[in-house]
């Protein structure tokens, strides 16, 4: 009896839960209702009349703000750039020394490098951690002979790791654990400062963030004159490093051993001697021939003659050297030849059948657009260039090749998929009228894209136009809700101002709802701090701002372009027929409707 007391009591008491968890939800959605009924009736309804009544003056608020944001991203207020700058948690550091440079050299320089490494970190430290114990660097790995770039060997520009190669990787504490003020750009910024130039050294680079598509500023010089294809390049380098803009100047050209390089005088041809035979000889002397094997039990010994140690090191013994003629006489080398020492070419790169060389750059601010210093270079740096030095061709690779390449896909597809539109929206609708103004709305959507990425402190960039396609599906989308909704009411015999306002009514919500889910579910990636995260954000941007300016186009402009479409038509009925008809009879839902009767 006990128990089944009890079990009744229990029972009574989960009951009662539920019925309080239902009384809870119902009381939210009687909100949720009064808060939808509110924005309709109060602030969206009033709006709508005020909007179809003063039609050109609420037409033009929307042309304003769209000439506002051209003008905002010409002017350079709203910025353009090929893709976005994504910071990273890890500085990579990279050292490149003159070919040949012995082991502990290098790593004398990059322990040097290391050490001002510590103290730009402690320093941030001291200012933007004062009360955290946390280090702001984690760990540094120090690597010889490879490169920080996937720890392989830096082939692409034409080095082949060894002694002469070196790098760091210095991770830092994660974004979402430091001050979102200290970015990975301030210390490596530091460590240059702190570094300053170390001499001799033919590539030092600090990199701080992930650079999708490439080196943000990346420029191929090409030329069969290897002459004219040098120099310019030694100038292209000079003028990219005094740029403010760009820093980590590097190219793929590095300088190789030196060499020695014989030439031999006329004199030579007399006495029978060719290269070949006198190189052959010079080899012989300084590297040796094997001139016998001698068997000592089971070990074989080779032989080699060639001159001493000493004789190998100094230069005067290949002056003096005798080299034997075909008639066998002896002539000192400096009598038939000429030698002159430089540095050989450890690596040549081919571009179009021409020699290339490329020059890459990195930005020294992450805020500065790569896109503007492109241009710039294009516009005044480039043409000096090709003017003083004729056989170069210039292209611009990097980021600039990859943006352009997306930019001409979308140029290809873009067209073909708003023509889809049109047509199936065309055929739907019985009516090319309506499907021409909802894709009228495509660039006023544009307006709240700019101005979100601006807020960000986001560039507008290849990212944000995959981001404005997945924009333009949903504006047609809630497009496609109120037309519909609309010639439906003037299939049932509403007026045509009633029907527009009906339709805003009725389809308020539906197009409301989905914008401010669609804007919250991508409010957790625009808010992200993660390293993850960043490459995403500007596509969130252009969909969550698009959308919502693209529910205020929808429930606002798209009445008053109908309004103003169906004014056009009446105007033109008149002109043609000489005859009056009513806003309704003109518009295609009703003539269709009229002919199937």
């Amino acid at each position: 009896m006990a128990n089944s007391k009890a079990l009744k009591n229990s029972n009574k008491i989960k009951d009662t839960n539920v019925f309080d968890f239902f009384v809870f939800m119902r009381k939210i959605n009687q909100r949720g209702y009064k808060i939808m009924n509110w924005l309709r009736d109060i602030i969206y309804t009033p709006l709508l009349k005020f909007s179809l009544k003063y039609r050109f003056f609420s037409l033009s608020g929307f042309v304003v703000a769209l000439m506002l944001t051209i003008s905002s991203v010409q002017g350079g207020i709203i910025g353009l750039d090929f893709f976005p700058t994504i910071a990273s948690d890890i500085v990579t550091i990279d050292l490149k020394m003159p070919y040949g440079t012995n082991e502990k050299k290098t790593d004398s320089i990059i322990s040097y490098v290391e050490s001002k490494v510590i103290e730009a970190g402690e320093e941030l430290e001291g200012i933007y951690m004062k009360d955290d114990e946390r280090k702001l660097i984690e760990y540094i790995n120090k690597n010889i002979g490879l490169s920080a770039d996937n720890m392989s060997m830096i082939v692409g520009f034409g080095d082949v790791g060894g002694s002469s190669t070196a790098s760091l990787e210095v991770y830092m504490l994660d974004s979402e654990k430091r001050p979102q003020s200290l970015r990975a750009s301030l210390l490596a910024k530091l460590i240059r400062e702190k570094v300053g130039e170390i001499v001799g050294a033919e590539k030092f680079i600090v990199n701080d963030a992930a650079n999708f598509g490439g080196s943000p500023v990346s420029i191929s010089i090409m030329s069969n004159n290897v002459s004219e294809l040098k120099s310019a390049k030694t100038e292209l380098v000079e003028s990219l490093k005094s740029n403010p803009s760009l820093t980590d100047v590097s190219h793929n050209d590095p300088e190789g051993t030196q060499e020695i390089n014989i030439k031999l005088k006329e004199d030579a041809n007399q006495v029978g001697l060719t290269l070949a035979n006198v190189m052959s000889q010079v080899r012989s002397a300084f590297f040796g021939n094997e001139v016998q094997r001698l068997q000592r039990g089971e070990d074989e010994v080779k032989i080699w003659i060639r001159f001493d140690k000493v004789s190998r090191s100094s230069i005067m013994t290949l002056y003096d050297m005798k080299i034997i003629t075909p008639a066998g006489s002896r002539i000192p080398l400096r009598e038939i030849a000429s030698y002159e020492i430089k540095r050989g070419d450890i690596a040549i790169n081919h571009l179009d059948g021409k020699r290339e060389i490329q020059i890459n750059a990195n930005l020294s601010d992450p805020n500065i657009s790569a896109a503007d210093i492109v241009f710039e270079l294009q516009s005044n740096l480039i043409p000096d260039i090709k003017n003083k030095f004729s056989s170069i061709d210039v292209s611009f690779e990097g980021q600039y090749r990859e943006a352009n390449k997306t930019i001409k896909s979308a140029y290809t597809v873009f067209p073909l998929a708003l023509f889809l539109i049109f047509t199936v929206i065309g055929f739907t609708f019985r009516t090319y009228s309506q499907p021409f103004l909802l894709l009228m709305l495509i660039p006023f959507s544009l307006t709240t894209v700019a101005w979100g990425h601006l807020f960000h402190n986001f560039p507008v960039n290849v990212i944000s136009l995959l981001g404005i396609i997945a924009l333009i599906g949903i504006l047609v989308n809630d497009g496609l809700v109120f037309i519909s909704k609309f010639n439906s009411n003037l299939k049932e015999g509403m007026g045509f101002d009633e029907s527009l306002y009906i339709a805003g009514r009725e389809r308020f919500r539906a197009i409301f709802l989905t914008s401010v889910t669609t804007i919250a579910g991508l409010a957790p990636i625009i808010l992200e701090k993660s390293f993850q995260a960043q490459l995403l954000k500007p596509m969130a941007i252009s969909i969550a701002y698009g959308i919502g300016y693209a529910t205020l186009l929808t429930l606002i402009l798209l009445p008053i372009l109908l309004s103003l479409t169906n004014s056009i038509k009446v105007s033109l009925h008149w002109l043609y027929y000489g005859e009056k008809i009513a806003k309704r009879d003109i518009e295609a839902p009703v003539i269709e409707q009229n002919i199937e009767k």
